[in-house]
C-alpha cells in the first residue's frame, strides 16, 4: 500500500456537493466567464489576502507574466530592462519574464530558507534593474523586509511568485500583499487549487489593476460601462480568464484554506521534531513567518537513493525540482554558467508527503523511514 504524495480525490471529495450545485447555478445563469462566481472570488481572495483587487486569471505563468507585461504598458518597464529573480526557482517564473522580451537576472538563494538571498541581490543591481521578483519557494515567505527595502532604495518593483504561498504569513501580512503585486496558481496541487488550471493576480495599485483586467480579456476598453467595452480594444492582449466553475469551486475551497494550512503547519512541525537522521536536512521553520508548507522539503547527498528507499516502503515521493532552469535546454545560453547553492539543491531535495488528510500513523511511518535510512 502506497502512501501517497497527492491525494486529491480525497482532498476534494468534501467539497463535492456544495460543487454540484454550484455546477447548476454557473449552467443556470448562463454566464461562463467573468460573472459572479469569478467576481465573488476575486473579492474573497483580495479580503483573504489583505488586497484591494484580485484578478482572475488562466494560470499562474500568465499571473506573472500579464503582471509585467501591465508594468510595460504603463512605460515602467521596457524591452531588456532587467529583473532580479532566484536561480533556483521553478522555470515558469523565469518564462515570464523572458516572454515580455527582459532579462533574467539569476541570483542564489540562501541555504537556510531556500528563498533568494537578500545579502546578494544588491550585488546584481544595475541601472537597468526595474523589477525583483521574489519566489515564496515551497510555500515560505521570502525575506521581504530585507526585499523591500532595496527596492525603496533603487526604485523598484517588487511582484511575488507567490504560486505555492497560499495563506502563508510574513510579519503578520499575508502573501499576495508583501510587494506591489502577487501572483498565484490554482493548479489542482497546489494548497487552494482548482479542478484545472487557474490563477490570480493580488494588489493594492488601483491603476496596474485597471491594466491587467483589460490585458486579460483581449486587451478590452477600460469604461466603466460594460456595454460600451465590447468590440473595443485599449491594449494587444490576451485570453487569460479564470472561467466561472473554477472560481466557484476556489470559493467553496478558501473557507478552510486557513484550517488546511494550521494542519500543514502541525505536520511539519512533527516532522521537524521526529526526523533525527543526521545525514538528513530538514526545512527550517522561522519567528515571525507562517510558511504555506506547500511542499515539505528535506536534502539528502545521496537524495536518489534515498527516493528509491522509501518508494521500495511503501512512500511516494516527488523531486521539486530535479533541473535547475540555468542547466535546460530553453537556456542553453546560461549552461555554462555555475550556481553553486542552486545546483546543490536542485541535487539533494526530496519532497515527503505533507497534506491535511495525511493520518498520524502515515506521518509516523513517513518518520521512522527516514530514521532508517542510512
Amino acid at each position: 500500500m502506497m502512501i501517497p504524495f497527492y491525494d486529491l480525490p480525497s482532498l476534494n471529495k468534501r467539497y463535492l456537493d456544495d460543487f454540484l450545485l454550484s455546477v447548476k447555478r454557473v449552467v443556470g445563469s448562463g454566464i461562463h466567464m467573468i460573472g459572479d462566481e469569478t467576481l465573488n472570488f476575486e473579492e474573497q481572495f483580495a479580503n483573504y489576502c489583505g488586497t484591494q483587487h484580485c484578478i482572475g486569471v488562466a494560470n499562474g505563468l500568465d499571473a506573472l507574466t500579464l503582471v509585467l507585461r501591465a508594468y510595460k504598458e504603463l512605460k515602467i518597464l521596457k524591452n531588456g530592462d532587467e529583473v532580479i529573480v532566484p536561480a533556483n526557482t521553478y522555470i515558469a517564473t523565469i518564462l515570464a519574464i523572458s516572454e515580455n522580451q527582459l532579462k533574467p537576472v539569476l541570483v542564489e538563494p540562501n541555504l537556510s530558507s531556500y528563498n533568494i538571498d537578500p545579502s546578494r541581490i544588491e550585488q546584481a543591481i544595475t541601472q537597468k534593474t526595474k523589477v525583483i521578483l521574489a519566489v515564496h519557494l515551497y510555500g515560505l515567505p521570502a525575506s521581504m523586509k530585507e526585499i523591500n527595502q532595496l527596492a525603496k532604495k533603487y526604485n523598484l518593483k517588487v511582484i511575488e511568485d507567490a504560486a505555492q504561498a497560499h495563506g502563508a504569513v510574513y510579519q503578520g501580512v499575508k502573501a499576495g500583499a508583501l510587494g506591489d503585486a502577487g501572483c498565484f496558481s490554482f493548479f489542482p496541487g497546489k494548497n487552494l487549487g482548482a479542478l484545472g488550471d487557474g490563477g490570480a493576480i493580488t494588489t493594492s495599485d488601483n491603476v496596474l489593476a485597471d491594466v491587467i483586467k483589460s490585458l486579460r480579456n483581449y486587451g478590452e476598453a477600460r469604461f466603466k460601462d460594460l456595454s460600451k467595452r465590447k468590440y473595443k480594444n485599449d491594449f494587444k492582449g490576451k485570453n487569460s480568464r479564470l472561467d466561472e466553475i473554477q472560481a466557484a469551486f476556489l470559493s467553496l475551497k478558501l473557507k478552510n484554506l486557513e484550517k488546511d494550512t494550521i494542519d500543514r503547519n502541525e505536520i511539519a512541525s512533527f516532522y521537524n521534531k521526529e526526523i533525527n537522521n543526521q545525514n538528513i536536512v530538514t526545512p527550517n521553520i522561522f519567528d515571525q513567518i507562517r510558511s504555506a508548507w506547500h511542499l515539505y522539503v528535506v536534502r539528502h547527498p545521496h537524495r536518489d537513493n534515498l527516493r528509491l528507499f522509501l518508494e521500495k516502503n511503501g512512500i511516494h515521493t516527488l523531486i521539486h525540482y530535479p533541473i535547475p532552469p540555468h542547466k535546460q535546454r530553453a537556456y542553453e545560453e546560461w549552461n555554462d554558467y555555475t550556481y553553486p547553492i542552486t545546483e546543490l539543491i536542485h541535487n539533494e531535495v526530496l519532497s515527503i508527503p505533507l497534506r491535511p488528510g495525511l493520518k498520524k500513523s502515515e506521518q509516523e511511518f513517513i518518520v521512522q523511514k527516514l530514521n532508517e535510512f542510512s
